[in-house]
């Protein structure tokens, strides 16, 4: 079978889109001819893994090239007239790729997977300045509410009305949890299919050891609670002195953090990493007792809690969003209101003070993993969904 995946940006720079080039890997892996088209932006520099790239930038230019991106629309006319592709498969393409592209997929099977907020959100999060979920519909209240600059409102407005008359060139619509699915449905799309993101099976980590260590890996900006945590660790070592922190990640919260460190006396409990490889993270977080996703926002999915899960690590996050759906309170891990620092420090200390408990909860997270989240399963069940648009599509020819 040959699939075109199309996304925004082809770089390992978040959990997107890491996912989207390991679904090309795998498909690849099985013997499909499976190519990916991206814009040609790098966040953070990173090196893009697409086979195909448009035109894309990361300058303040970007708003009026996620509303009408030509060079996206004839580059993709020219990829899909030669490649052919039996299905087409659309994850991230409202910040660089415009909805310009949306009716060159009409005589293609295409599914449209969602993995964010950004169908019915001009900026993806459903998120207010003062870090409330939004609960209105979007419009003239992106601006009102300060969400959007009238510079950005203006061409982003133009853009949602192009994407609404235009999503029906999908014949397929998947979320990748129910959090996402109910926001497809604020849009009137009430048949959407759900495929949870799957990962590597990874080696069980080495019995937990002392001292007492906490995990956090992400993006350092304020929707991922990092400022929250700190907070909830300070009281912790309180009641546990020799506990340690790591934290993984890079973004424009670091040097807030860096500060909050010192002002709550923590620099020799807390090591911030940066940015590490992979198999750099996976060896150090092997040592950890309890990773935790303390988002303040309602995260779609949340990949790093799979990730842990596989690991056999237990899990502490927030009780919003598809974080919710993945830990199983006081199973696999615990649920915490969201910027609730004194429940998230209870929820920590209840885990570091009995590895015991730690221990059972990363087992039974584990086992959830392997048979719920793995990489087989994800591939498994796009494949399904392939056969499904290709069988059921007229003039088909997969």
């Amino acid at each position: 079978m040959k699939i075109l995946l199309i996304t925004d940006y082809a770089t390992p720079t978040g959990g997107a889109e890491i996912l989207t080039i390991a679904l090309r890997d795998g498909l690849r892996s099985r013997g499909h001819d499976a190519r990916l088209f991206a814009s040609s932006a790098r966040p953070m520099n990173a090196e893009s893994q697409a086979d195909y790239h448009c035109f894309g930038t990361l300058s303040r230019f970007r708003t009026l090239l996620q509303t009408a991106n030509f060079w996206a629309f004839w580059k993709l006319k020219r990829v899909l007239a030669e490649f052919q592709p039996d299905v087409v498969h659309v994850t991230m393409f409202l910040t660089q790729l415009s909805p310009l592209i949306l009716p060159l997929l009409k005589k293609f099977p295409s599914i449209y997977y969602a993995v964010w907020y950004r169908s019915t959100c001009p900026i993806g999060t459903k998120l207010l300045p003062n870090g409330i979920t939004c609960q209105v519909k979007m419009g003239v209240a992106c601006y009102w509410n300060n969400c959007l600059p009238i510079w950005d409102w203006l061409p982003l407005m133009l853009q949602m009305k192009l994407w609404q008359r235009w999503y029906n060139s999908f014949d397929l619509f998947v979320a990748l949890s129910k959090a996402v699915k109910q926001n497809l449905m604020e849009l009137g799309i009430n048949s959407v299919e759900i495929v949870y993101l799957g990962t590597q099976i990874q080696p069980q980590h080495p019995p937990l050891s002392f001292p007492p260590t906490v995990a956090f890996a992400s993006r350092l900006v304020k929707e991922k609670g990092s400022a929250v945590l700190l907070k909830a660790f300070s009281l912790v070592v309180n009641a546990i002195p020799e506990a340690r922190l790591l934290l993984v990640g890079d973004g424009p919260e670091r040097e807030f953090l860096q500060k909050q460190i010192i002002d709550l006396n923590l620099s020799d409990n807390v090591l911030m990493l940066g940015l590490i490889s992979r198999s750099d993270m996976e060896k150090l977080f092997s040592t950890a007792w309890v990773q935790v996703i303390p988002s303040i926002w309602a995260e779609p999915f949340g990949l790093v809690a799979i990730e842990a899960m596989m690991r056999g690590t237990a899990v502490i996050a927030s009780e919003i969003g598809g974080l919710a759906e993945i830990v199983k309170n006081d199973q696999t891990g615990l649920l915490v209101p969201p910027e609730n620092s004194q429940a998230l420090a209870s929820a920590l200390l209840r885990l570091l003070q009995n590895r015991e408990l730690a221990e059972q909860m990363g087992i039974k997270g584990r086992e959830i993993a392997k048979t719920e989240y793995s990489q087989d399963v994800y591939l498994d069940n796009f494949l399904r969904l392939y056969q499904t648009i290709c069988s059921e599509k007229e003039g088909a020819l997969c």
